[in-house]
């Protein structure tokens, strides 16, 4: 698709890097663009390798793509790891302070955070900002969204996001314009259509131990159990859990799980019983 623009940003787990993707999406939705984002992170809460996909184009798009025309790197492993996904004309910005020798723009991301309270969870907005010079929106364009979307410390969320701005402007001002879209487009994640797909069909009852990625199910119903009538129940084990939900779904209400790969090991016994007896249930895997 020719008119497909992708946004990749990749860094540590604790930088930002998600809400960044995810606000690069809200930015396109807010075109009228059609967007998808895929987020990869691993099991950790600081450190590691995350990073967040966001492809967008005026077309329908079912999928991301992995040859970006945007891609911003906070550290060294990110920068080695994406160097193979930028697309022809692409362009990638990389944190200066942390790596010398990359053929792209650098940005001296740690120098600019450490002058401030928060730091290196600014690089979120350190990427936005440079998205914003590259679609070719203004600063007051970007000063709204930070305003919107960064809530917290938002004086020096724009202070920090205009610095980094100015820096890569020279650089990557309007680099990729984007066509816009006839009207805002809503944004809903893949969790959160599980929701509402099963409580268009009758969902009754949510059982859930938290584990990611499945977690936002449960928060999400949580939400909304007043809204639809459902019991939604965070119990205190995954054997728990699998076990609820058969005695529920004995007594006839529609009942629903969801777990991940490790959660689901331990309710297996609890799976079996239920088709043993041949009772109906809904488990969730998310991976």
């Amino acid at each position: 698709m020719d008119d497909v623009f992708t946004f990749l940003v990749g860094g540590k787990a604790g930088e930002g890097v998600k809400k960044a993707g995810s606000v690069a999406a809200h930015i396109f939705s807010s075109i009228g663009r059609q967007v998808f984002q895929m987020d990869d992170y691993m099991s950790l809460i600081r450190g590691g390798h995350n990073f967040s996909v966001v492809s967008t184009s005026t077309r329908w798009i079912s999928s991301h793509y992995m040859k970006a025309n945007l891609v911003v790197n906070f550290d060294k492993r990110s920068c080695e790891n994406h160097m193979n996904n930028i697309a022809k004309n692409g362009i990638i910005v990389y944190n200066s302070d942390e790596q010398v020798d990359v053929d792209g723009i650098g940005v001296p991301l740690t120098t600019e955070a450490e002058k401030y309270p928060m730091k290196r969870l600014m690089y979120g907005v350190g990427a936005i900002a440079v998205l914003s010079s590259v679609i070719g929106f203004e600063k007051k364009e970007l000063n709204e969204i930070i305003q919107k979307q960064y809530p917290r410390g938002i004086e020096d969320n724009i202070s920090f996001a205009n610095t980094i701005y100015d820096l890569v402007k020279s650089d990557c001002e309007n680099k990729f314009p984007l066509e816009r879209g006839d009207k805002e487009r809503k944004i809903i994640t893949g969790n959160e259509s599980i929701c509402l797909g099963a409580i268009a069909g009758g969902l009754d009852t949510y059982y859930a131990y938290p584990m990611t990625p499945a977690s936002s199910i449960l928060h999400f119903l949580a939400r909304q159990a007043e809204n639809f009538g459902l019991a939604v129940v965070h119990a205190e084990s995954e054997i728990a859990v699998i076990n609820m939900a058969l005695g529920s779904a004995f007594t006839g209400a529609k009942s629903m799980v969801g777990t991940s790969g490790g959660g689901f090991a331990l309710m297996v016994e609890g799976f079996s019983l239920a088709g043993i007896t041949e009772t109906p249930i809904l488990v969730v895997l998310s991976q």
